[in-house]
């Protein structure tokens, strides 16, 4: 007879006790009438099955479901390719009409992803619980053929997701940098021909309502984030690095976006930190610090004759050290549209070549030639910007177009000085016109006063 030593078990506790093993066993094993199919976790193939429901101990109300990837066969040894899984973890949560769907990705696993969309809308919010460790294929020789190299996760027409957690996205962009394509590597920037494509790692593209929190990010192949045509975005707590060498690994990358805020981060990488592209307003940039790298960007607009259109954007309480550039606005000859309405306020510099700098004359090689047509740049404000400079360049730098110059440039409360030797360099302006509200360190006496005639003969600010 079965005993236990300190009380007995009667007979409705016993088949209570099996009943509930039983259950157990046939959740873990996703055994389910209505789909008839089952996952080893030994094999990382798969059929494509109908997804998974979540076994009883993960759907804990009726308003949220947590999907671990494991349940859809996922094995995170690093080496096993898990996309399928992901995938089905996905489209069950993406299809579930739960008010909240997450798909837990767990601590101390490392998971292999092949380029992937991940695509909405979805019945209701979508959370990514990253925890563990995201990875693509090791470098071009291991990219499938069939495969874009152009980007490697993207989410598409999602309306509300987090993507959130205490994990790593580890981008293993090493061997996409070193391909002899890239600028780095050649003797004066010299490149060799051959294929040059690098993969985005994380891409959003026309979705809305969008949070990303707390991840750490390294080593993209190229950008490590970039929102395309989204609206609504909350970045918060993030970082995001890899070697100051590295080609084109900007951080964050927005274009066509709006309503955009990226707070309380750190961007140390090989590009700019954050790069405001054409068709973005309302961006709020707040408490980043970035570097090394070529510091926060707007730009560049109007290459190949396009139009840009950029306003309404704020940068402040940040601090930039050890970077190329400070605050940079940087266009084309040749585009038009505009850049306006833009406030960098509050940011400390730490040895920058360029602290402030406007570039309308922004070129990749040695042979741009002159054009006549510009992106208008107006109602640039600078407040509050101290720090230091490195002594190779002026501190502050407005070079604008011949023909559609700066105007309504407002700065006060600058001091800048070199990070070595006592000589202070004076500021260059060309074309550039605007106000000083304050004395400035060093002194601005280039700024042009007023409004040019020649602003009026281009129809540039109607965006």
């Amino acid at each position: 007879m079965f005993r236990m030593k300190h009380s007995p078990i009667s007979p409705l506790a016993f088949s209570s006790f099996f009943l509930t093993l039983f259950l157990l066993v046939q959740a873990r094993h996703h055994s389910h009438t209505k789909h008839k199919h089952s996952h080893s976790h030994k094999s990382s193939k798969h059929s494509n099955p109908a997804p998974p429901t979540p076994p009883p101990n993960e759907n804990n109300s009726n308003s949220s479901v947590v999907l671990d990837v494991r349940t859809f066969g996922a094995i995170g040894d690093g080496k096993t390719d898990d996309t399928e899984s992901f995938k089905m973890a996905w489209d069950t949560a993406c299809q579930s009409e739960s008010a909240v769907n997450a798909i837990l990705v767990p601590q101390g696993f490392s998971f292999l992803i092949q380029s992937t969309i991940f695509t909405g809308p979805c019945q209701s919010f979508m959370v990514l619980k990253v925890h563990g460790t995201l990875m693509p294929p090791d470098g071009p020789e291991y990219w499938p053929k069939n495969n874009s190299r152009h980007q490697w996760l993207v989410f598409y027409r999602i309306n509300g997701m987090s993507l959130e957690g205490s994990g790593l996205i580890d981008g293993r962009g090493e061997k996409w940098w070193d391909l002899p394509c890239k600028p780095h590597k050649g003797p004066n920037g010299t490149t060799l021909p051959g294929p040059c494509d690098s993969p985005i790692a994380i891409r959003f593209f026309m979705s809305s309502n969008l949070t990303v929190h707390g991840l750490r990010i390294k080593n993209s192949p190229q950008f490590h984030f970039r929102f395309d045509g989204c609206k609504n975005v909350h970045i918060e707590s993030i970082y995001i690095t890899a070697p100051k060498l590295s080609p084109n690994t900007d951080g964050i990358h927005i274009e066509n976006s709006n309503e955009v805020k990226i707070y309380n981060s750190v961007i140390s990488n090989g590009d700019d930190c954050v790069s405001i592209g054409s068709g973005c307003n309302d961006v709020d940039i707040k408490n980043i610090t970035c570097g090394p790298g070529h510091g926060i960007s707007i730009g560049s607009l109007g290459n190949h004759n396009s139009r840009a259109c950029v306003s309404n954007i704020v940068v402040r309480d940040s601090l930039i050290k050890m970077t190329d550039n400070g605050v940079r606005i940087k266009t084309w000859q040749g585009g038009s549209g505009s850049v306006s309405g833009v406030t960098f306020n509050n940011i400390h510099m730490v040895s920058v070549r360029n602290p402030i700098i406007i570039d309308q004359f922004y070129c990749l090689t040695k042979d741009c030639t002159n054009k006549t047509s510009a992106v208008s740049v107006s109602n640039i404000i600078y407040t509050n910007i101290r720090g230091t400079y490195d002594i190779r360049s002026p501190p502050m730098r407005f070079a604008c177009s011949d023909s559609v110059p700066c105007t309504n440039l407002t700065l006060s409360e600058i001091e800048l000085l070199p990070a070595e030797g006592d000589i202070v360099h004076d500021p260059f302006c060309w074309n550039a016109y605007g106000d000083l509200e304050t004395l400035t360190i060093p002194p601005i006496s280039c700024l042009l006063e007023g409004t040019p005639q020649s602003v009026s003969d281009f129809d540039i600010t109607r965006c």
